[in-house]
């Protein structure tokens, strides 16, 4: 796909780019979990999620909490309105049913973000169930309430009409193993959009909608490549992690450049839209062009900037993204990385030729 080359002004956000930026790791997310449960098995998928998913809810819910207002609310409807309003901002189709001050449900109906189209076939049910342990179950414990629970009344991937289930305050303790309790005979009440929590809209131009949904996609891939490999290793996670980026990284790069308006041919072309994506996703990227040659200095990895002590298995495994794409791009293009650091600053420099 050839066209003029499309550069955001500097001084404008660049909201094309955050819907390829978007696109790229919703893909990377749901591409990289079938990888593991199609090539590592469901056993050790689990794992992985479990792990993603916890990791997540120890640094997001509290935080997430407060600044939705929602950190005076009973415990139960507090959790199932957090979830009802931080999905729904990610682009989350997603239901709130208030029962009692001491149960409310949340429900997902299909389709469900996470597992896009027919993604969703490959998905184990104890993959799903993983997302439950990892976060939903955990609520109560953060929130210092040994009381709290959630109980699962059904799950998309097992033919239910969607992933649903209520958070319970009960009159006693709870175990650990009954933090997360099945009930599948259970139905979600209906839905009434006129009684659910909101957001006020006047705080969500555009701009910020496409941000908020990028960091959305973003944020599980902060979390499940460095869980990947530290779970399966940096050899078989890497090596896992690199293939699903390869593949996705080929398989939306045409979405991508229509997105962006068009890339054109040749390196030099690649190396713009690898230099306008890096900047999508809130990286400092300088591009040089040098006759038909190009390169891209990128100061900084927002992706990863909270994660301290990463193998380096997980920047080749991430990388492999750019290597797909640009192998869709131009399968005869060289495409060369390295890190540079002066002093405690890192860079990295993509070569393209």
């Amino acid at each position: 796909m050839t066209s003029a080359r499309a550069e955001a002004p500097a001084t404008t956000a660049d909201v094309a780019a955050y819907k390829a930026i978007e696109l790229i790791y919703h893909s990377y997310l749901t591409g990289l979990i079938l990888m593991l449960a199609s090539r590592a098995g469901a056993a050790r998928a689990t794992e992985v999620v479990f792990h993603a998913f916890r990791r997540q809810q120890l640094a997001r819910f509290l935080p997430g909490l407060k600044k939705l207002g929602l950190d005076k609310l009973p415990h139960a409807v507090a959790c199932a309105q957090y979830h009802y309003l931080s999905n729904q901002v990610g682009g989350v189709k997603v239901e709130y049913v208030y029962e009692s001050d001491r149960k409310a449900w949340v429900r997902y109906p299909p389709p469900r973000w996470i597992w896009s189209g027919t993604a969703i076939c490959g998905i184990p049910s104890e993959v799903s169930r993983a997302m439950l342990r990892g976060w939903h179950a955990n609520n109560g414990v953060v929130l210092g309430n040994p009381r709290l629970g959630f109980v699962c009344s059904g799950q998309t991937v097992d033919g239910q009409p969607g992933l649903e289930g209520y958070y319970q305050e009960w009159d006693h303790d709870l175990a650990p193993e009954e933090r997360l309790q099945f009930s599948p005979g259970e139905r979600c009440p209906p839905f009434q959009p006129e009684l659910a929590p909101r957001l006020p809209e006047a705080a969500w131009p555009e701009e910020r909608l496409r941000k908020v949904l990028r960091n959305y996609a973003m944020e599980y891939i902060t979390s499940i490549v460095p869980e990947t490999i530290a779970v399966l290793g940096p050899e078989e996670g890497g090596h896992l992690a690199g293939a699903a980026a390869r593949l996705v990284g080929m398989n939306t790069f045409d979405d991508v450049a229509g997105m962006l308006g068009g890339v054109e041919a040749g390196a030099v072309g690649f190396a713009a839209m690898f230099a306008r994506l890096a900047k999508g996703q809130g990286d400092d990227a300088a591009l040089l062009v040098e006759g038909p040659c190009a390169t891209v200095r990128q100061s900084s990895w927002r992706l990863m900037q909270e994660r301290e002590a990463l193998s380096p298995a997980v920047f080749d495994a991430w990388n492999e993204l750019w290597v797909g794409a640009a192998l869709a791009h131009d399968r005869f293009m060289r495409v060369e990385v390295r890190e540079r650091r002066d002093g405690g600053d890192a860079a990295w420099v993509w070569q393209f030729r």
